[in-house]
């Protein structure tokens, strides 16, 4: 009890510790949050007037360039084309370029492009100076652009556009903008349309905002405040995940007066909470501490209840891994699953990585059960060969009754090539049935201790014995309750139950062969029932000749039926023909009805059609022998 009380209030202490930390946190997080988004707020605001200033800058250049090239009579002049190409490269400046009135582009040195269908003088003069949206370069379609357009204006007239092309590539670094430290990505977005004019975070040329899809958002934001604030030109921000760090991105956003773009900055929360995250980190340092000294007086406390109950548990646990296992097996023969279980009990108990049972028939491995630990699966076929297998029986064939591997010279020695790879420790024991003989290996691979004592898997030798039994038992009354004694054929019970099944056995067609045989009654009265089996053993020695053993059935005393899949109406139809002919050498005589279709919308349907021409083909052939008889579909 003094323990309990001691215990009871140090736990006490350390939730009053607790909670008291989580109010600091969440006040530190609280003032940092509020300090964070000044500065998103003052980032991005520097980015927004960096931006006006450059597009103002260029435009008032680019006012003065149009003076002097109004004074040249020929815009062709070599010498105005120096002036022009000097001012390439300057400020967001790539290049500049006159658009004249016959839709043709002059362009570095003079050179003269068609711009037909690309660009039209009467739509760009009609809005005088301004900025275009997001455009395709005149040479190279690849790459993205924005025309700064002035008008050159000579006595009243527009003789040309002059504009400046801005590289949407080169703008990143023409702004040299790396706000907190280039920790935050940069953006420029056509509110109109989603296109990014600048991504530094993607760093794709023509990247739309819209196209990349909704963003999993932190909770208390969405995605349609995201679009709406961006196409009203708001000022917000919004918290989303990113699908590239794995971690909340904060979003914040503001309107640009040029068209209508907009700047947004991306930053990561440590980089938002760098402050916060600092504080907090030498917070949770003092706290661990404490956790330390609190968890070594716990250790201190319990050590002596641990050591004194530890082994008694242990054999508690022994003996009810023991019991649930018992329990998994004795039924396992009838739900498979039951014995994956059982074998994972029994890892758990030997503290192992891999359990397997191998079921022996006729003095060999035949078929195996096994769990692995996850870590273990990828390594388990190897070492669960038939040859290990294999020489694991031999071994007990002998006589002995334990095998047991440890270390990397013992597991050479004793285990074939196919396991040593994978292999750090292995102990099996036989298996035996009521009649004494090997039914099956209990395998332990991978031991994590050798606490465990061996022992622990002969005591569950008797369960698994007995599961040998139940299953060998199970399959025999499952083969003759599936199987006909006559024909060897499966009988109307599996009939029934593979129904279900034949809508997923086949792609593309299915045919149904209807086999009655003619005469049975007759064949009975005349010569015995040991004459009439004979005759169905021989029809279905041949329908089984045919069509295979997994589609066939003996469904009625002389009726059988026969499913191919995936078959050739023509062969379906010409085999139903020779099982006739061939039959009918033997003095056998069959009515076959034959119902082929494709993608079959009811197996019924199927199956009665194909009864329904196996009654028009007994008819025939009872007029054929007997005008006057007559079979009643």
């Amino acid at each position: 009890m003094n323990w309990q009380r001691s215990m009871a209030a140090t736990v006490l202490l350390i939730l009053l510790i607790v909670a008291a930390s989580f109010l600091a946190t969440s006040r530190i997080n609280q003032m940092e949050e509020n300090r964070s988004f000044t500065r998103l707020y003052e980032e991005t605001n520097n980015l927004v007037w960096d931006i006006e200033d450059a597009v103002e800058s260029d435009q008032k250049q680019m006012k003065a360039l149009a003076d002097v090239v109004a004074g040249y009579e020929d815009l062709d002049s070599p010498e105005l084309w120096r002036v022009l190409d000097s001012y390439s490269g300057i400020d967001m400046m790539a290049r500049l370029e006159l658009l004249l009135p016959d839709n043709t582009v002059l362009t570095t040195g003079g050179k003269r492009i068609d711009a037909e269908g690309k660009l039209s003088f009467e739509t760009e003069s009609a809005k005088g100076v301004h900025l275009s949206d997001r455009e395709t370069d005149l040479e190279n379609d690849g790459k993205y652009i924005v025309r700064s357009y002035v008008p050159v204006i000579k006595e009243g007239e527009t003789l040309a556009m002059l504009y400046s092309v801005i590289d949407l590539a080169r703008l990143p670094e023409e702004m040299a903008a790396e706000p907190y430290g280039g920790e935050a990505a940069v953006y420029l977005i056509d509110g109109a349309t989603g296109d990014f004019l600048m991504d530094t975070w993607h760093n794709e040329p023509g990247g739309n905002i819209w196209a990349l899809g909704e963003r999993q958002m932190a909770p208390g934001y969405n995605h349609e405040q995201l679009k709406q604030g961006l196409i009203d030109g708001k000022t917000g921000y919004v918290v989303f995940v990113s699908e590239t760090i794995g971690e909340n991105l904060y979003f914040y956003y503001e309107p640009v007066s040029v068209n209508q773009w907009r700047v947004a900055l991306s930053v990561p929360r440590d980089t938002v909470f760098a402050g916060a995250d600092g504080i907090r980190n030498v917070l949770n340092m003092f706290l661990l501490f404490e956790a330390v000294c609190f968890i070594l007086y716990f250790l201190w406390m319990i050590f002596y209840v641990r050591s004194v109950t530890n082994e008694k548990q242990r054999q508690l646990d022994t003996i009810q891994y023991i019991y649930d296992v018992e329990k998994l097996l004795f039924n396992a023969h009838e739900n498979r699953g039951n014995m994956e279980k059982a074998l994972e009990k029994i890892a758990h108990m030997t503290s192992a990585g891999k359990a397997g049972f191998w079921i022996v028939e006729d003095s060999r491995p035949v078929h195996f059960f096994s769990w692995a630990a996850q870590s273990e699966k990828k390594s388990y076929e190897t070492a669960e060969g038939p040859k290990t297998a294999a020489r694991l029986l031999e071994y007990f064939k002998e006589g002995n009754r334990l095998f047991t591997a440890y270390g990397e010279q013992e597991i050479q020695e004793k285990t074939p090539d196919e396991a040593r790879d994978t292999v750090r420790s292995l102990v099996a024991v036989p298996v035996e049935a009521v009649d004494g003989t090997i039914c099956g290996i209990l395998e332990i691979y991978n031991s994590a201790e050798r606490k465990w004592s061996p022992t622990m898997l002969k005591s569950v030798e008797f369960s698994f014995g007995m599961f040998c039994n139940n299953l060998h038992s199970y399959n025999v009354i499952k083969a003759k309750g599936e199987r006909d004694a006559l024909t060897g054929l499966y009988n109307r019970n599996r009939y029934e139950m593979d129904l279900l099944t034949y809508p997923d056995r086949y792609e593309h067609s299915l045919a149904c062969m209807y086999i009655d045989v003619n005469g049975l009654h007759e064949l009975n009265n005349s010569s015995g029932h040991e004459a009439g089996d004979n005759m169905l053993k021989t029809v279905a020695a041949q329908i089984r000749k045919m069509f295979g053993e997994q589609y066939t059935y003996r469904i009625g005393g002389d009726e059988f039926l026969a499913f191919a899949s995936d078959m050739e109406k023509e062969t379906a139809e010409r085999l139903g023909k020779e099982l006739t002919e061939v039959l009918e050498q033997q003095n056998i005589y069959v009515s076959v009805g034959v119902q082929w279709q494709e993608h079959v919308p009811s197996i019924n349907t199927l199956i009665k059609a194909a009864e329904k021409n196996m009654y028009a083909k007994k008819t025939a052939f009872y007029e054929q022998q007997n005008p006057d008889r007559k079979i009643r579909n």
